[in-house]
């Protein structure tokens, strides 16, 4: 919780709670949109249904809104806001993995473990795969690592990978969005959703 500045002095026990406060609001939004359903987040990628697509559109969109008038106002420093480091072919190909463990599962950790917490055996199932596949990582990292740590790219942002500042990639966002949000609405309609009988 460091980047804020009002939280910046605050007790350990504060972030903490803060951060379990906010994990609890998570997992009901979660739930309240509907992403505990493996069929509704596998319908993204048959086309019937993309509210996983528009959700995660708009909630990047607000955050990035969010931050940047968050930073003009002086309550936050994204200068210390963490960035992942990127390595290009551990992203390529963990994105590979993790797209195809989505279609084949239906969930993505975050909403297996908030499927998990609403009784979804299917869910149960997709989490202990992903603790296989967290073991059997682990055990064959050795022979991985120079892959894995190959292509270092650092802690890099995409505007300034681009070159350009954040207001104006938030602004390509946004215009990104909204041809995607008019696309999904025609794929919805072009793809009907399928009979459900029954769920687990």
């Amino acid at each position: 919780m460091g980047p804020l500045f009002i939280l910046s002095d605050a007790p350990l026990w504060v972030d903490l709670l803060t951060a379990f406060l906010i994990g609890i609001a998570f997992g009901f939004a979660l739930e309240q949109a509907g992403f505990s359903s493996s069929r509704k987040l596998a319908g993204m990628f048959y086309g019937y249904d993309t509210t996983v697509l528009k959700v995660f559109f708009t909630a990047a969109i607000f955050a990035l809104v969010g931050s940047l008038f968050l930073q003009y106002f002086g309550l936050i420093d994204l200068n210390l806001v963490y960035v992942n480091e990127y390595y290009v072919g551990a992203a390529i190909v963990g994105g590979i993995i993790m797209g195809a463990g989505f279609i084949m599962g239906g969930f993505c950790p975050g909403t297996g473990i908030c499927a998990v917490g609403i009784g979804k055996i299917d869910a149960l199932f997709f989490l202990f795969g992903g603790f296989v596949g967290a073991f059997l990582f682990a055990e064959s990292f050795p022979y991985i690592a120079e892959f894995a740590s190959g292509y270092y790219k650092g802690p890099t942002k995409i505007n300034e990978w681009m070159g350009i500042s954040a207001g104006l990639f938030t602004l390509f966002l946004i215009i990104i969005a909204v041809a995607m949000f008019w696309l999904t609405e025609k794929a919805e309609k072009a793809f009907p959703k399928p009979e459900i009988t029954n769920e687990l």
